[in-house]
């Protein structure tokens, strides 16, 4: 009989992949389509980087494309780099300052975003491509 998670740990890699990568295109799909790019450049230049409304595009191609890329499984340890990289810079300009929490104890905070670096980080350690890095096992 089959216990809880019901699946074998490669299906809930592709799983955990997928699910990140649906995320961070829905995340990148809302900015676009509720119109919200002109505000979030702002608040970037706001901050004092330059051309915050191009950097929001490039930003939202990279959660497009990238996501699209991981989902596929192509070159899914590069992407979950780029990512991990978005993310940790959105840390430091965003959510750091909101403290921890991201809803019921606060607004804004970073647990979310600490919890997809770390998925990131298992992404990026699972991809099939790692397996040539591997050592073989010595003959006893």
């Amino acid at each position: 009989m089959s216990r809880f998670p019901f699946l074998r740990l490669a299906h809930c890699l592709i799983l955990l992949r997928v699910t990140v990568a649906g995320l961070l295109m829905a995340h990148a799909a809302v900015r676009v389509v509720g119109g919200t790019v002109p505000r979030f450049g702002g608040f970037l230049e706001s901050q004092g980087l330059p051309m915050g409304v191009a950097l929001v595009w490039l930003i939202t191609a990279v959660e497009l494309g990238g996501g699209l890329l991981m989902l596929l499984g192509i070159f899914t340890r590069w992407v979950a780099l780029v990512f991990f990289l978005l993310i940790g810079t959105g840390i430091l300009l965003i959510h750091a300052a909101n403290g921890w929490f991201v809803g019921e104890h606060g607004t804004g905070g970073m647990e979310y975003s600490v919890l997809l670096l770390v998925a990131l980080l298992l992404i990026a350690a699972a991809d099939q491509s790692r397996a040539a890095e591997l050592p073989s096992p010595q003959k006893q």
